[in-house]
């Protein structure tokens, strides 16, 4: 008898080995209609997947995420087919689906133009229509080596030659195509809708390497229904408008060059911002008890090599070599930095927990097709922290940091942020008595938030549990920005100790803390949240003051130094043009409020106010005006 539990605890009794699609049908004959893929004891399978032991297991549909994802994947594989059928000879190489949809990767030597991508989606939706059936097949390595030589598919071989030999060789045909992958996938080409839509071409060089042949791939999005689709379409036409790269420039806060790829040339007001964001920080973490740090961006490999980053991150990180032959790296994180500030000097349990932050700045190689904007960069300050404590002050401690961090995003006007938490993968280190201690604790300060949260099994660092902080935005796209994770790791292999109440040393539990992750990032998700048009307290260019005409520079110079000296940022705008051009322009850098000064003004020693996007004005006496001003000059929580 073969027993089958359900999420909900049911069970199922079968007497032989049964399918998934069986499963479905068992429960319902509406599921088993919806059902696209079943999860086993929590790994995706198809529907055609055969059971045959007990097991729990869950019937998933376009409502869940890995039935949707499995909607996009299967898209892939229909857009990688309809190329070949429309573009003979072309080879495929990769196509995973990533977040909203999907992209494939294909060699080609003409490039694939707007009126391509039509053709292609046209192809695609007969592909749909045909409703070719999908099934799996398992073949010997080398057999399939040689079959995709044979058809001119040699990326596919390559790839087959890296896949481990414990792992099996998974070909999955859609009608007479077929394509090297992993699966799940539907049961049929039918089975996907003519949801999708095919977005756009970019360059991307194959496994990411720059010395290898530049691929073409197409990007495309996927959903259950039109409605989703529509919405997601005009999310991307909003998007497009509040673009942080176009923003940047219309704002004057950055530009990148092709000198330096990854790394920001920031303007005055961008840099602005960039200081008002890390003053900010520095008083919530000072009323939070932390104490500032500042550790060497270059450090020996010999470091790297102790704390485990040079064997897991040893390609990521830019070394150079001295004269005297010693190895050094530009950090690509800060941790064990600061593991040596805390190993100067004895520590004791009374010092505990004792908390450190850095605003460090790193490097870490990313492939020049992956960066974007402030968003991917290789060069970035990271916004770290690390505490370090006794197991027992670990659930206490990540509700303190977990507390701080949704503090600081309602400032910045987040307030619909999810948990992920992510508990101890296959490959790890450390005890399991210790990670079950670990994981308890941060289970317990992620439930004690009272947020939603998702649960990503096996998803945790090789050191230790974790929770990821996701930002929805204006438009309802979702940013992981924050990370707390719990480190049973690096302190042992650091030397850190501390003497505990019996005298005996003891190594700390370190937890490792971001709230923006990187300043460069989170600055990008903040101008694309706001469209540019900041709250006034962290506006990098509050006021621009705007004579009438040349008779009234000297007063408005003057009520310019006036607003400086009372903490505002303000600048003053005395270039020869007119003043609906000075409206304009500084309307189009988003700045909040213009002043304009003429005879009215001066004589009554006031401005005249017009803030951004609104044509009306209002006269206010300047000392007023900067009393409430300078009230809205700071964060809502200080």
């Amino acid at each position: 008898m073969l027993n089958i539990t359900l999420p909900d605890g049911k069970k199922l009794a079968f007497k032989e080995k049964v399918s998934g699609l069986k499963v479905a049908e068992k429960i319902s004959k509406s599921l088993a209609k919806e059902a696209l893929v079943i999860s086993v004891d929590g790994k995706l399978k198809d529907l055609s997947y055969e059971i045959e032991k007990d097991c729990e297991v869950k019937v998933l549909t376009s409502k869940d995420k890995d039935g949707l994802d499995t909607i996009r994947h299967d898209t892939a594989h229909i857009l990688a087919m309809a190329v070949q059928e429309l573009f003979p000879g072309t080879q495929v190489t990769i196509g995973p689906t990533i977040e909203d949809g999907f992209y494939y990767d294909f060699s080609r030597k003409e490039p694939f133009t707007e009126a391509d991508l039509k053709k292609i989606e046209i192809k695609m939706s007969e592909i749909v229509d045909r409703d070719e059936p999908t099934y799996r097949e398992v073949w010997d390595r080398d057999k399939a080596i040689s079959h995709f030589k044979k058809i001119g598919e040699n990326y596919k071989s390559e790839i087959i030659q890296d896949i481990p030999k414990t792992e099996e060789i998974s070909i999955y045909f859609h009608g007479k195509w077929h394509d090297l992958c992993r699966g799940p996938h539907l049961s049929s080409t039918g089975k996907i809708g003519k949801n999708f839509k095919l977005t756009k071409v970019a360059g991307a060089y194959w496994r990411g390497d720059s010395k290898n042949e530049m691929l073409q791939r197409i990007y495309g999005t996927s959903w259950a229904s039109k409605k989703d689709l529509d919405n997601y379409i005009k999310r991307l036409e909003e998007a497009e408008k509040r673009d942080h790269r176009k923003l940047g420039k219309e704002m004057d806060l950055f530009h990148f060059r092709e000198e330096s790829p990854g790394a920001v040339f920031w303007h005055q007001r961008g840099w602005t911002l960039f200081q008002k964001l890390i003053d900010y920080m520095r008083k919530k973490q000072n009323e939070a008890g932390y104490k500032e740090i500042n550790t060497p961006e270059v450090l020996d490999r010999s470091l790297w090599e102790k704390s485990g980053h040079w064997e897991k991150f040893g390609a990521h990180m830019y070394t150079s070599e001295t004269p005297d032959k010693k190895v050094f790296a530009i950090k690509p994180m800060n941790c064990p930095g600061c593991v040596q500030v805390f190993n100067q000097g004895l520590k004791s349990y009374r010092d505990l927990p004792y908390k450190m932050s850095e605003f460090g700045k790193v490097h870490r190689y990313e492939p020049s097709g992956a960066l974007h904007g402030l968003l991917r960069v290789r060069a970035f300050t990271q916004d770290d922290a690390h505490i370090f404590c006794t197991e027992d002050q670990i659930t206490e401690e990540s509700l303190s940091v977990t507390n701080l961090i949704l503090n600081i995003y309602k400032d910045l006007g987040f307030e619909n942020v999810i948990l992920k938490y992510s508990d101890r993968p296959d490959l790890r280190v450390g005890e399991d008595d210790v990670w079950d201690k670990a994981e308890k604790a941060l289970l317990e300060a992620v439930k004690a938030t009272k947020l939603e949260y998702n649960i990503n099994k096996g998803e945790g660092a090789f050191y230790g549990p974790k929770i990821e902080f996701v930002l929805r935005d204006a438009i309802g796209r979702d940013w992981q920005c924050g990370t707390l994770q719990v480190d049973l790791n690096l302190p042992g292999r650091l030397g850190a100790s501390f003497v505990d109440k019996d005298g005996s040393k003891k190594v700390p539990v370190m937890l490792h803390r971001a709230l923006f992750g990187s300043l460069e990032r989170f600055i990008g998700i903040l101008i694309e949240n706001y469209s540019g048009k900041l709250p006034f307290w962290i506006s990098p260019s509050q006021i621009i003051v705007i004579p009438v005409s040349e008779d009234f520079n000297d007063y408005s110079v003057e009520v310019n130094k006036k607003l400086i000296a009372s903490g505002l940022n303000s600048e003053v705008d005395l270039k020869n043009h007119n003043l609906n051009y000075k409206i304009r322009e500084h309307s189009l850098s988003k700045v909040p409020i213009l002043l304009i000064c003429g005879k009215k003004e001066v004589d009554s020693n006031s401005v005249t106010i017009r803030q951004l996007d609104s044509t009306k004005q209002e006269n206010m006496e300047l000392k007023k005006f900067i009393n409430h001003y300078q009230a809205l000059n700071k964060a809502p929580s200080l």
